[in-house]
């Protein structure tokens, strides 16, 4: 079974663009959870421009589900809050500061002594780690020699050629699934999937563990309402 994980971040851009507390965060999470979702995202960035380091804190006194935390380990302030809080998941992911939205994977051949280092961290810590990698078969080999437990497919590229060419767009990620499952890695996916992508994507790429999926989520739920929204992305795969 391929595990959903709604990232929440765009609920609070919008609590954030108003002040106050509606939406409420911690209130969106619960219910996603009570309407199927297997995990919670967030991706917390030192601008606090949507989720806030309180809010990481709030979450992980209430999320049952699996607790995910994303973001770029070079902040120190991203460590410790990691440390403190102990998510069920860390996903690293390489953002530099100011960045809209991620938009490209680690090179773990560069990266090697860094990952090694902060994964040995995490994982005395008791917390699965992820490695967010674009399909690039030497960079899922690299990530695997990091000691990570998991990688994070980054799935942008496959949803821009997706409706030129599906079976195109999804190869190099089929290969890169099927190298990391043979070096023993548990396989995630996220950025850009969709209710129109997601099942092509779940056909194609296996084993899949986890997708976590934020913003075309909390845009359809706009028209189709978060519980059938929720609903329907689990549908897609299943």
């Amino acid at each position: 079974m391929t595990r959903l994980s709604v990232n929440i971040n765009k609920i609070a851009t919008l609590r954030n663009s108003r002040g106050g507390n509606n939406p409420d965060v911690i209130q969106v999470a619960l219910d996603c959870e009570r309407f199927g979702a297997e995990g919670i995202t967030v991706h917390p960035r030192p601008d606090e421009r949507h989720i806030r380091y309180a809010d990481v804190r709030a979450l992980k006194e209430v999320v049952t589900t699996e607790f995910n935390i994303e973001g770029n380990p070079m902040e120190p302030s991203f460590i410790e809050l990691v440390m403190e809080v102990r998510p069920e998941q860390v996903t690293l992911v390489p953002d530099a500061l100011g960045q809209i939205t991620s938009n490209h994977g680690w090179d773990t051949i560069q990266h090697q002594g860094l990952l090694h280092a902060l994964i040995a961290q995490f994982k005395e810590a008791g917390i699965r780690t992820s490695i967010f990698v674009d399909p690039i078969l030497e960079m899922v080999e690299a990530a695997a020699t990091t000691g990570t437990d998991r990688i994070e497919l980054y799935t942008e590229p496959y949803a821009e050629q997706f409706f030129e060419n599906p079976t195109q767009a999804v190869s190099a990620y089929r290969k890169a699934a099927f190298r990391a499952s043979q070096l023993g890695l548990g396989i995630n996916a996220g950025h850009d999937l969709s209710l129109e992508n997601l099942a092509f994507f779940k056909a194609n790429v296996a084993p899949l563990d986890e997708v976590s999926i934020g913003h075309a989520l909390i845009c359809d739920a706009l028209y189709y309402g978060l519980e059938n929204t929720i609903q329907l992305y689990k549908r897609a795969l299943s």
